[in-house]
């Protein structure tokens, strides 16, 4: 099929089947006039993640900016592409509708797939007239032998040699029984599947496209099956249901879609999509190619996401490590956060992976303009003035002296600001601003020969006496200390923060990379992150986080005496702060208030930590359990760095065979080194394979990388 290019910035390949009959695309810019017209196609069979958020990102806005199309001009379908009910459901349904609408985008309008089930249906019974469809009783495995006999002789031919040598024919695959049925036969058998006359996998109908083709994706794909299941949109009208391939580019072009845009993975699936419409006779929208998004440290398969939820992994699909829309929005993430973020790294063809230190600092400029201040303390330690030094003890029991006016942002004055009292009889540092000692220099906490400033107090810190749990004795519990405020006292190296005696005791998660490792294997189950969520249940804040908690909306419905918070879905930073000093944190739906007495459990998750560095603890304050679990963690990413060393020495075809990750894990392989069967024998599926000659093209890209820096 020959090709042709042209200078439309989203052109990609252009088929013959592409191209237009002139009267097709007349009719079609008449409807259209002077509307560009793309859609956002997604299955309801999960929520959506930060990678239908590019796609969302390019088909409502950079689509239309690299076309240069006028704003009054642009048009975006949001389509809900629900051909699999036994995948979909109407939880999924609901959350897609939500996120779209959380993010800032306005469809033109929404539709469903299934709502054209009966006009498909009529376009199946015109192909079997054309004698381009056919009813077929293979069965998955047939199928596949087919295909696989089909393949060889496509890789025959595209080597110049002979496939009846090297895959002669086999008349019961090729064309086998059911291709040159009659269409009479056919459209009875059809209705009859309709009518719900056979079982679950007893006939298809397939699509009579090429099985000469070096695409095996013109293999006879097919076009409907049978599935006695409920659809969760229109309910148990149909028990027979079109798939993907056939769906997609009819409805693209009954919507009259000018591009169709998807994700690189479907380029082999150009040909058939155009083949349809040919074969129908039907308008062919434009279609443009673009890189999925890899987002480091984390996985976007919905197969791999369903697994994380299903298997305990995750709390649910908003848990605030998942990385989709439902779990970023929980977690504190923006629509603007993520908007800009996807703007940022555009789309191209380019495969690469993008480091989440991107959304990282695109959330940091975002939330440093527009979060409101606060002092906490995660692992809180009591502090008690025994000695005052340039004050007395009594100075402070005048409010004027011990009361600090603090902006809720240094930046906009419009946050207002809020009162600070320091309580010198009681008050609390963190703990990993104390150490025993300042490891040689580099610790700049507090230590029994270390002073610090107490922010906003302009006051020195000293250690006079430190007390420990009797029953713990490497427990802190509280420090004894004197408080300078003298006028010739020494600079301190630093500044730690502080809570009052009536701070609020609440519950933070601090979350940290889903992996440790930024490119998740076949084995990424065991490359989880154990210290992704770190909860502190006895953390405080200061108190004037209690105006913004009373002005959030809570759940009118009680459980266990508490009202839960609602969820804001404004897209707005009303929830948001900076805890000083360690990062922005945003309110958590756990987050409860008590229905008598209006007392508040307040939960924080950290979105995303400052800029700056947070000031190493201390060696000798560090606990065995941390010192092992960061053994662990060197020992995990040392023996990472000797695999992929190990793994750059292997050629793409001995990848599976000599990778320590494939070692045992196949007995067959194909001329180019992919497995076709597993340890015990069993036929690899076409999924499986599609997914291993993934990871050999990966490899081949690391090769060529390793070569070039090696001046090869």
């Amino acid at each position: 099929m020959s090709t042709t290019t042209n200078n439309d910035p989203l052109a990609a390949r252009e088929l013959t089947w592409a191209i237009n009959p002139e009267e097709i695309l007349a009719e079609h810019t008449k409807i259209n006039g002077p509307i560009v017209r793309t859609r956002f196609p997604p299955e309801p069979n999960g929520y959506l993640h930060i990678g239908h958020a590019k796609s969302m990102n390019m088909n409502f806005k950079l689509a239309f900016e690299k076309l240069g199309v006028e704003p009054a001009n642009r048009r975006t379908i949001f389509r809900y592409d629900d051909t699999n009910p036994e995948a979909e459901s109407a939880e999924y349904i609901a959350s897609l509708e939500r996120d779209v609408r959380w993010m800032g985008w306005e469809p033109e309008r929404t539709t469903y797939s299934s709502e054209l089930f009966q006009q498909l249906f009529d376009y199946a019974i015109v192909l079997i007239k054309k004698g381009l469809a056919y009813v077929c009783d293979f069965d998955k495995a047939t199928v596949e032998k087919q295909r696989d006999l089909a393949s060889r002789r496509a890789q025959a031919r595209n080597s110049g040699k002979d496939p009846d040598e090297v895959a002669p024919l086999d008349p019961a695959l090729i064309p086998g029984p059911n291709r040159n049925r009659s269409v009479a036969e056919n459209l009875d058998l059809f209705h009859k599947m309709a009518k719900g006359f056979f079982k679950e996998g007893q006939y298809t109908l397939r699509m009579k496209m090429d099985l000469d083709h070096s695409n095996p994706n013109m293999y006879d794909l097919m076009a409907y099956r049978i599935k006695y299941v409920p659809h969760p949109h229109i309910g148990d009208v149909w028990c027979i249901y079109p798939t993907y391939d056939f769906t997609h580019s009819i409805c693209d072009s009954l919507e009259h879609i000018d591009y169709s845009i998807c994700t690189l993975e479907f380029e082999r699936g150009v040909e058939p999509y155009f083949w349809v419409l040919w074969a129908l006779d039907l308008y062919r929208p434009k279609v443009y190619e673009m890189s999925r998004l890899n987002l480091a440290y984390t996985v976007l398969s919905k197969r791999r996401l369903l697994k994380l939820v299903n298997n305990g992994y995750m709390r649910g699909w908003d848990d605030c490590r998942m990385p989709t829309i439902s779990g970023l929005r929980r977690r504190g993430y923006t629509p603007d956060i993520i908007n800009t973020f996807c703007t940022g790294i555009g789309a191209t063809r380019a495969m690469n992976v993008v480091e989440v230190e991107k959304l990282s600092s695109v959330a940091r400029v975002e939330l440093g303009a527009k979060s409101r201040r606060c002092l906490s303390a995660l692992t809180p330690v009591k502090v008690k003035i025994v000695e005052y030094v340039g004050c007395t003890a009594e100075s402070f029991d005048d409010d004027a002296n011990c009361t600090y006016e603090v902006q809720n942002s240094p930046t906009d004055e419009t946050l207002g600001c809020h009162m600070l009292k320091f309580t010198p009889k009681c008050f609390y540092v963190d703990l990993s601003d104390f150490g025993m000692d300042n490891d040689g220099g580099n610790f700049y906490g507090l230590t029994p020969d270390q002073h610090v400033g107490l922010k906003y107090v302009g006051a020195n810190l000293h250690v006079s006496k430190l007390i420990h749990d009797k029953s713990s004795p490497e427990k802190l519990v509280e420090i004894e200390a004197k408080l300078d405020l003298s006028e010739g006292k020494p600079k301190p190296k630093s500044h730690i923060s502080w809570c009052p005696s009536d701070s609020v005791k609440c519950e933070v998660r601090v979350y940290n990379n889903l992996f440790v490792v930024p490119e998740p294997s076949e084995k990424w189950e065991e490359e989880l992150n154990p210290q992704s969520e770190i909860v502190y249940p006895n953390a405080l804040v200061d108190p004037s986080v209690l105006e913004v908690a009373k002005k959030i909306e809570f759940s009118s419905e009680e459980t266990g005496g508490k009202t839960k918070v609602t969820e804001d879905m404004s897209g707005g930073t009303d929830r948001h702060f900076q805890f000083e000093r360690l990062g922005y944190f945003i309110i958590d739906l756990d987050s409860a208030r008590d229905a008598k007495s209006g007392a508040y459990k307040l939960v924080f998750n950290r979105t995303v930590n400052l800029r700056e560095d947070i000031p190493v603890k201390a060696k000798s304050a560090t606990s065995a359990k941390d010192k092992e679990k960061l053994e662990a963690r060197k020992v995990a990413q040392a023996k990472q760095l000797a695999a992929k060393e190990a793994r750059l020495k292997i050629s793409p075809e001995n990848l599976f065979k000599e990778a320590d990750e494939y070692k045992g894990l196949y007995s067959a392989f194909d001329g180019d080194g992919i497995p076709t069967h597993d340890a015990a024998g069993e036929k690899l599926t076409k999924s499986a394979m599609k997914n291993l000659k993934k990871e050999q093209a990966k490899h081949v890209k690391q090769l060529k990388v390793k070569a070039m820096k090696e001046g090869k």
